[in-house]
């Protein structure tokens, strides 16, 4: 007995239906990168492990898939791997191609990445990313475009979001003033958990990690801000930068991070609208306890959660000010974010706003009663599909009742009916599926209807 045919846990198959609302969520993200003057570029599914190796941190490294060589000699490969994500291919290319480009460097990206983690709602381990970065700058209008990039792409969708942003210079200084400014990787991992395994656990961590109980008691106004700003101000950017001057007063770097923060503020007020229609809500908050756990964020990071589902963040980033230096082009420095398309489908779908037309791409079937109506048909198909409507001819002229029903499943709106009668007034039967209604049309008002407008 044939073995029952699988796939790998943590992958998936996409049909027809899963691949329109996919390719709805790939245009609507690359149209908003257009419009900011990015373009698109492609990497190879693997690298070099060396490329990829020691850039995401202990958790980072633990998850990376590794290629076994093959179609060349072992000994003299380099050993592969398949992309954790794509900002670090993105780093290589800068470098390998930079005679090539135009800085600043404003590309987008939307390919496959993959993790060997433990598969659940939400988490794959070959998902799509969609990332967008701009290398070669150190303004902070990187940060607000990306800023106002998120906001609109949630916008189009329809789901309704906040965006986290910290800065890793804040965390930095936020070690430096507890007493351990060798335990920044330590803290970053530890307090990024924050969300999934709370404050006592995180501490717990910690201490683990090899921080002081004073160092940890210090860390606390940190990990519960709400404790030291006043009421009614725990989401008041404004109020929690003015409490960290005064907690980083010791730390030039985590001042600096506080001056990144009160700019890119300063610069998303400066900007606001108030001409867009609000289709969804956006709000921007800023959040101490976000840590991004890789290691090569230096300035901004930023997380993306929609608020009426309950699945993590959806997007996320930051400002990374050396990542070409590990490939030989240092001092170079860049912000960037990605869009998780595999959650913003899960979101999607839980919330029902992807648009019902999505279902169907046919706009109408032909149906026959014959084989010279179905060579009519096709004709008329032809012409049809040279006017940009799309059509569908049912191979063969069987039961109507069979027609009709392939039509139903597809949900095709339209189905012309061709019978003899039809033919000899140079006609079709239009059926229209969601009412019923059938009327005579001839092929001129057919092409130049509004009927198949979408």
């Amino acid at each position: 007995m044939a073995q029952k045919p699988s796939i790998p846990k943590g992958t998936r198959d996409f049909g027809a239906i899963e691949m329109a609302r996919r390719n709805y969520i790939f245009d609507t993200i690359k149209s908003v990168f257009a419009l900011y003057g990015f373009q698109q570029i492609e990497t190879p599914a693997m690298e070099n492990i060396g490329t990829l190796m020691g850039k995401y941190g202990e958790e980072g490294d633990k998850l990376l898939f590794r290629v076994q060589n093959s179609g060349e000699k072992a000994a003299l490969a380099p050993e592969k791997g398949l992309r954790y994500d794509l900002t670090v291919p993105f780093a290589r290319y800068v470098v390998q191609h930079r005679e090539e480009l135009s800085f600043p460097f404003k590309r987008f990206q939307i390919q496959p990445v993959w993790r060997a983690d433990r598969p659940q709602k939400g988490r794959y381990r070959e998902f799509y990313q969609c990332d967008v970065d701009v290398i070669g700058s150190d303004s902070l209008i990187g940060e607000l475009e990306l800023i106002q990039i998120v906001e609109e792409v949630y916008r189009r969708l329809g789901i309704n979001v906040c965006l986290h942003i910290n800065n890793r210079k804040i965390l930095a200084g936020i070690a430096e003033v507890i007493g351990a400014p060798d335990k920044i990787v330590d803290i970053t991992v530890a307090i990024d958990k924050l969300d999934k395994i709370g404050v006592d656990a995180v501490n717990a961590e910690l201490k683990e990690r090899g921080l002081t109980n004073e160092a940890v008691e210090a860390l606390q106004p940190i990990l519960k801000p709400t404790q030291t700003l006043p009421e009614g101000k725990e989401n008041d950017a404004k109020a929690k930068l003015a409490e960290l001057r005064t907690y980083l007063a010791s730390s030039e770097i985590g001042l600096k991070g506080v001056a990144e923060m009160e700019e890119v503020f300063d610069l998303v007020e400066s900007q606001k609208s108030k001409d867009l229609s609000a289709q969804s809500h956006f709000s921007i908050e800023l959040d101490l306890c976000l840590a991004r756990g890789l290691n090569y964020y230096t300035g901004a990071i930023f997380e993306v959660k929609a608020l009426d589902a309950q699945i993590g963040s959806i997007t996320g980033g930051g400002r990374y000010d050396n990542l070409t230096g590990i490939f030989g082009l240092p001092g170079v420095s860049g912000v960037g974010i990605s869009f998780g398309a595999d959650r913003i489908y899960d979101v999607l779908t839980e919330l029902d706003l992807f648009p019902k037309e999505l279902l169907t791409a046919t706009q109408i079937l032909f149906a026959t009663f014959g084989t010279e109506e179905l060579h009519y048909a096709l004709r008329w198909a032809k012409e049809l599909r040279a006017a940009g409507i799309a059509v569908e001819v049912y191979p063969e002229p069987t039961k109507m009742k069979k027609q009709m029903g392939y039509a139903d499943a597809k949900g095709i709106p339209f189905v012309a009916i061709v019978g003899g009668d039809e033919m000899a007034q140079n006609k079709v039967m239009l059926k229209n599926m969601t009412t019923g209604e059938q009327q005579l049309v001839d092929l001129e008002n057919l092409k130049n209807s509004t009927f198949f407008a979408r």
